[in-house]
């Protein structure tokens, strides 16, 4: 189909043609995950395959076009500042929205499913683009769009507590990974809405997540050496534990954990902030840069 024929069916809600085989139109829609023209890519061949997922249209064809999709994971995997950014995201996105159909409507094997997820962590803790908007090309937000993928891997019922536990230290592993620069378009949000629908699993006892909440503000209290000038990871490890407070707090449908939680993420904000959270209060600027200790 040429792009004329694509946004046609984008105007008429995603039909699926009845002149071509799914097979031709998957293939093509799939190609189109990765091309560098934000139309076609975001607003054609993204939200047509997640409506026909969505629609059933896969529902026999899913553990094939499921692995299919997975291929794009690994396409240019370690690039950064390449259009190969777009495939990836685009098959993270397109393989959660077949997790999410299994879970609806039982259709998938637990083990493929948990395989896909091994992929998506995978992907999530080796990608190296981490632009947000790119200039001629549109969004690309590969941290924001994996954690939305893994979010929805966590509310698999195939995945049980030892499975939601490897998903909270792969959380943990990416908001603390090594960074040249701090996160800007809400990536923080979007990795604390995949926390909480782990956590409202209730499968993860509250003592493992208080730890791991413990050794991530731990990382925030870095400071680049001999420059006074705060760690991006610091900062960004800081924006984390705001995010995750703020969801846990007004976020409806919370865990179990969320009382004794909510209280162990003010504690770290305290030591992340003494001269405006800590016990004395504010009592006139800051001595020392935030982030340190």
């Amino acid at each position: 189909m040429l792009p004329a024929d694509w946004r046609r069916l984008r105007a008429a809600d995603y039909p699926v043609p009845a002149d071509a085989p799914l097979s031709d139109l998957t293939a093509d829609l799939t190609e189109l995950l990765g091309h560098p023209d934000p139309e076609l890519r975001a607003d054609v061949a993204l939200p047509a395959l997640q409506a026909w997922i969505r629609r059933g249209v896969y529902d026999d064809l899913l553990v094939g076009l499921g692995d299919g999709i997975a291929t794009g994971l690994t396409k240019g995997l370690g690039e950064s500042g390449t259009d190969s950014v777009f495939r990836r995201v685009g098959s993270a996105t397109v393989l959660a929205a077949c997790v999410a159909r299994d879970a609806r409507r039982p259709l998938l094997p637990g083990g493929k499913v948990l395989d896909w997820a091994d992929r998506i962590a995978t992907w999530f803790l080796s990608e190296r683009d981490l632009r947000g908007h790119v200039p001629g090309r549109g969004w690309a937000q590969s941290l924001c769009h994996g954690a939305d993928a893994i979010g929805v891997v966590a509310a698999s019922p195939h995945c049980g507590r030892a499975e939601l536990s490897v998903l909270l230290e792969v959380i943990g592993e990416r908001v603390t990974a090594p960074t040249a620069a701090a996160w800007s378009t809400d990536e923080a949000d979007h990795l604390a809405a995949a926390t909480l629908r782990l956590l409202r699993r209730d499968l993860v006892p509250l003592d493992q997540v208080e730890m791991w909440v413990a050794t991530i503000g731990d990382r925030a209290f870095g400071i680049t050496a001999g420059t006074g000038t705060p760690d991006p990871v610091a900062a960004n490890v800081d924006a984390f534990i705001r995010a995750l407070y703020l969801h846990l707090a007004l976020a409806p449908r919370q865990p179990v954990v969320r009382p004794d939680l909510l209280l162990t993420l003010v504690a770290v904000l305290r030591e992340l902030h003494p001269s405006f959270l800590g016990t004395a209060g504010f009592d006139g600027p800051a001595a020392s840069p935030s982030y340190t200790r």
